[in-house]
């Protein structure tokens, strides 16, 4: 029987491109990006269930199918009536990414709503991944309920890992953000964070002072990501520092986080050491920000 895998959080359909006003229709969002990444990177001896809600809407039908299509697991994505995927644009300036969103009526906002759906998604699960935007678009007890689902399957087993993921647009203040990421964080064993979204909020000066702060959660394995610089893998015990690649081409920068993620759980679920499971996540993210779009085909990053 398969090992489980399943990612928690918000599909959208995502518009990139806009060259002379003409986009690209494609499916993504952080946790689904990793996701993909898990199900490419690894056997068919574990399997790769994606727990969300959609509605009934052409788009939430065909984002069933895609998800299918590429053998994610859908049994665990709720209907909600009268709800539709949210929808964001991908706009291209000065080398940067620019993000417009439409996600008021979003199904996924009431994911956590169903108690039972949701103890029963993460059921016999081998690593539960969510992220902050996941707990962002909730209602604070609609986290509650997620945060305990994620308390129960640890305690049966299950590794929990966590991309902080800040997004301050979506949470009322930086106190509440601050507040539940941090206690997020210290129920998780791998958590992966980025220096450069951090140090704002937290007032870290360094990735090493990013990867003390959930270390002193108690969080085993924290992975500090910075964009192209260094990457920080730190635990109780060892400190590693891996730089990325040399000579990536940057064609659109969405998902290389989201990439990164899936590709350093993979190898370390395949049992790769620390530096090879960072090593291989640099690599997998410098193929990623070569193409346009979160998701590039499976077989460019095996």
């Amino acid at each position: 029987m398969a090992k489980r895998i399943v990612s928690i959080g918000e599909c959208m359909i995502e518009m990139s491109g806009g060259e002379d006003r003409t986009y690209r229709l494609g499916y993504a969002g952080d946790t689904l990006n990793t996701a993909w990444y898990l199900r490419a990177l690894l056997g068919q001896d574990w399997s790769i269930d994606y727990a969300t809600a959609l509605g009934e809407d052409r788009y939430s039908s065909d984002i069933r199918a895609f998800l299918a299509d590429n053998n994610i697991g859908t049994g665990h994505i709720q209907t909600i009536h009268n709800r539709r995927p949210g929808l964001y644009l991908i706009h291209q300036e000065k080398g940067d990414r620019h993000f417009t969103y439409w996600r008021d009526t979003s199904a996924a906002k009431l994911l956590a709503d169903d108690k039972q759906a949701l103890a029963k998604a993460v059921e016999g699960a081998e690593l539960v991944y969510f992220s902050g935007i996941t707990l962002a678009i909730l209602a604070p007890r609609a986290r509650g309920r997620l945060l305990g689902a994620v308390v129960r399957a640890r305690d049966n087993g299950a590794k929990i890992a966590f991309d902080t993921n800040l997004r301050p647009a979506l949470w009322s203040s930086p106190r509440v953000m601050a507040g539940v990421l941090t206690a997020a964080a210290g129920l998780c064993d791998i958590v992966l964070p980025t220096h450069t979204d951090e140090a704002p909020l937290f007032g870290d000066k360094s990735i090493d002072d990013t990867a003390d702060r959930y270390l002193e959660l108690g969080v085993e394995e924290v992975v500090v990501k910075d964009g192209g610089k260094e990457a920080l893998v730190a635990t109780a015990e060892e400190r590693i520092r891996i730089a990325p690649p040399s000579g990536a081409k940057v064609v659109d920068a969405t998902g290389a986080g989201d990439s990164f993620n899936g590709a350093y759980l993979s190898a370390r679920l395949n049992g790769k050491s620390l530096r090879d499971a960072a090593e291989a996540a640099h690599r997998t993210a410098g193929i990623v920000i070569g193409h346009k779009g979160a998701l590039v085909d499976p077989k460019l990053v095996k």
